[in-house]
């Protein structure tokens, strides 16, 4: 159900790891087949302070998953948010598009963004928005009303904030294909998760087959800290300092549901 994967992407002016040419080796690990992919970024890389070791382990755990571990150490105090951008159709056609996935976010509130589409520190109730998604929704329900966030981003392009944050991992979002069945179940330690519905997907993207990828044809559940946190003090703390572990898990589980 996967059609596309641009790579460990970073929000909020932190370092665009997803353009570094990583190393990768397959490892033996308990949850399953796994590659592991390490990256050091040196001091001063796109501005940004500190020597940072990086690594990223995908395995195929148990359950029909993929878990995705994140860490990260750094030798000067630095920024440092890895999340994964990629795309989702659970049709198994990219040809069409993800308006009919129904989708609940466990979350009781977003981050709302400026004209930039970067957060401005408040953070907003989704009640009564079309932003509320904690019961099972349909994505083209309400994408297209007149909100200016949804103008914004062209489509949901925000971060929900997302309730129970404990820094331990648990369910944060599921979607559902009425035509095939098959859900995505979400689970994170993070406190936040971006919902992007693939609105400047263009055709200039060609996948599998030589398909184009087309407006709204993937969508994005990206696992992360809230975007922008080294400007917005009340949001939850992106600084890793030497001595610290960045430490991060997301689990995509697939199943069916008839």
């Amino acid at each position: 159900a996967t059609i596309n994967d641009n790579g460990n992407s970073l929000h909020g002016g932190t370092r665009g790891f997803d353009k570094a040419l990583w190393n990768a080796e397959p490892i033996e690990s308990s949850r399953g087949p796994s590659i592991r992919c390490t990256y050091v970024s040196r001091d001063g890389e796109e501005g940004f302070p500190g020597a940072v070791a990086v690594a990223v382990t995908y395995a195929l755990a148990g359950g029909n998953a993929i878990r995705i571990d994140y860490s990260g150490a750094t030798d000067a105090p630095t920024i440092l948010n890895m999340s994964n951008h990629t795309y989702f159709n659970l049709t198994g056609d990219p040809r069409k598009t993800i308006l009919d996935h129904e989708l609940m976010i466990d979350a009781d509130a977003y981050t709302p963004v400026d004209a930039t589409l970067i957060p401005t520190g408040e953070i907003a109730s989704v009640a009564g928005t079309p932003f509320d998604f904690r019961t099972m929704t349909p994505i083209g329900a309400r994408i297209d009303e007149d909100h200016d966030q949804l103008k914004k981003g062209g489509g949901y392009d925000l971060n929900w904030v997302l309730n129970n944050y404990s820094k331990k991992l648990r369910g944060a979002a599921e979607l559902y294909d009425p035509e095939s069945g098959r859900m995505m179940s979400v689970l994170t330690d993070q406190p936040g998760i971006q919902f992007y519905s693939g609105n400047f997907l263009n055709g200039t993207i060609t996948g599998k087959k030589g398909i184009e990828y087309e407006h709204r044809t993937g969508l994005a559940m990206e696992t992360q800290l809230f975007p922008d946190s080294p400007n917005k003090p009340a949001f939850p703390s992106a600084i890793l300092r030497p001595g610290e572990t960045y430490g991060h898990t997301a689990i995509f589980r697939f199943s069916v549901r008839k």
